[in-house]
This record gives C-alpha cells, structure tokens and sequence, in this order.
C-alpha cells in the first residue's frame, strides 16, 4: 500500500495558507492540520486566563499549559479546534488574538508544547500542515514543501475583507499595520523563525486567484 505524502506549506499571513491547504487535502484524500490555529488556540487561553494589566502573563501561562488540551474533531466533514472541549473555530480569529499570536508563537515553551502533537499527526503520511516552521522545523523530512508570499498590498485587502465578513470593525490601516508587526515578529524570533525552507517551492500569489494558487501547489505533486 503506497504512503500518502507529507505536505508542508509555510509562509505569511493572508496568503490563504490554510484555505488553500484544506482545499488540497480535499483533493488528494489526505487530513488537514492547520498549525496556526492550534497557536491561535493558546493565545486565546492565555487571554481568557493569562492577562492583566494590559498584558499575557507568561510564567503564568507556561505553568497551565499542563491544563490545555487542544484537539481537532471532524463536524460535518470540517476539522474544527475545541479547547477544553468547546468549540473556539471563531475565537481565535478575533483581532485581539491576531495581535498577540505572534508573541505566543516566539515561546520557546509553547513551541515544545506543540511540536510534539503536529509530529505525531504526521507520521503515518497523508497529512498537509501549514504554519511558519512547518518545513524548517516541525517535517523537516516532508515529502513536499512550499512558501507562500504576496504583497502586503494585497495581504492587508484579503485581511480586512476577512474581518469585514466575520462583522469586525477595523480599518485596513490597522489591519496593515498588524501585518507588518506579525511579519517582523515572526522573521526575527530566535525559535524557528519564518523563512522558507532551502528545498521549499517559492509561490507568489500577490496577482494570481486561490484556485489557480492550488493548480499551481498540485502541479508539483505526483498522483
């Protein structure tokens, strides 16, 4: 029985990582995991549980990650995060957990909390995983890997439409802004900094459509 592949995809925000890896799991009958809402999952619980005076209380936060249990179950064929058993799909999309993923994700701690549990989904294969690390760090070894990039330009347009759907009030100064600080915050942490992977496929998707972005991603990919 032949193995399903290994799929990493990284890059920066907005460039529809995770959209456009549900959509290729869809098509190759392999499990979507999407990495950066397991880290949107503990910033929201150090928010709920972690925060005063204005900011995360990080002893506080490492102490109680024994007490997190994150997990993806499958509701009407979509894999949806619980959190202690509640469902926290739309949560960790809330501005103010875009404004502190960042600084979560640089943890060293919580970076080891999460490493073991992605690793362990991929073993068996048949697995896309979209992050920052996920082919310098967390599959190393991934059977393919690609880096997604487009403007910022288009990247802040794609967010604030986002935020706009979902009924946010924000303005695309302040959602390009906060791009920019993810951007930098994510380049220039010192555990397993955003880059691309030296055997990685570069995409720019800045002028082209999501679905042309996954022709693209399966074009590499042998059946």
């Amino acid at each position: 029985m032949n193995r399903k592949p290994v799929i990493a995809i990284d890059g920066y925000s907005s460039t529809g990582k995770s959209s456009i890896s549900k959509i290729i799991a869809e098509r190759l009958g392999i499990v979507h995991m999407d990495t950066g809402a397991l880290y949107r999952g503990i910033t929201y619980f150090a928010l709920q549980h972690c925060f005063s005076n204005d900011e995360i209380d990080t002893a506080l936060l490492f102490s109680s990650l024994k007490d997190v249990v994150l997990e993806f179950k499958d509701l009407d064929g979509q894999l949806v995060l619980f959190l202690n058993g509640k469902d926290i799909s739309k949560e960790i999309r809330q501005p103010e957990v875009s404004e502190w993923v960042s600084f979560i994700a640089k943890q060293p701690e919580v970076r080891a909390f999460l490493l073991h549990t992605q690793r362990s989904i991929a073993e068996n294969g048949g697995v896309i995983m979209d992050g920052r690390d996920i082919g310098t760090t967390v599959l190393p070894n991934a059977d393919y890997k690609f880096f997604l990039t487009a403007s910022i330009e288009e990247r802040t347009k794609r967010r604030y439409q986002e935020l706009l759907s979902m009924g946010e009030n924000t303005t695309e100064t302040e959602v390009r802004d906060n791009l920019i600080k993810r951007d930098k915050i994510d380049s220039e942490r010192e555990i397993s900094p955003l880059k691309q992977a030296e055997d990685a496929i570069l995409i720019d998707n800045s002028h082209i459509n999501k679905e042309e972005t996954i022709d693209l991603i399966l074009s590499y990919i042998k059946k």
